[in-house]
């Protein structure tokens, strides 16, 4: 069973999240910003993150940065749930440590694959 942050503003989103994760057998952990993603990850880093692109208060980029200076002998699988997909802003979040991205709105069809590959990745690092 693997401990997934799901990191997004909107109510509506976590909640759909957590019932594809959860589905999966995972456990999800909801943060409505960054800095409180941030704080769970200082506490338990999750063994993924799915992550939103647009947050209020600090920028996913700034948490994928912040993320990297937290003191953890594990880095997360992070999966960048994005609403038009930049290649300017991809090509960053790749650098900054993203495993993967997804377009949004998604559904169960389109985010149990990506999360399975995740999780099979999460699985060869251990």
């Amino acid at each position: 069973m693997k401990f997934c942050l799901i990191v997004d503003d909107s109510d509506v989103i976590r909640k759909v999240a957590c019932k594809i994760v959860e589905g999966m057998g995972h456990i999800a952990v909801e943060a409505e910003t960054a800095e409180a993603g941030l704080r769970l990850c200082q506490a338990s880093m999750p063994d993924m993150i799915l992550l939103d692109w647009q947050l209020p208060g600090m920028s996913s980029m700034d948490f994928l940065a912040e993320l990297g200076r937290v003191n953890s002998d594990r880095s997360p699988q992070i999966l960048y749930a994005v609403t038009e997909a930049d290649p300017h802003d991809l090509a960053r979040a790749y650098r900054c440590g993203i495993a993967g991205h997804i377009l949004k709105p998604y559904d169960r069809q389109t985010l149990g694959p990506a999360l399975a590959a995740l999780d099979k990745a999460t699985s060869v690092l251990v």
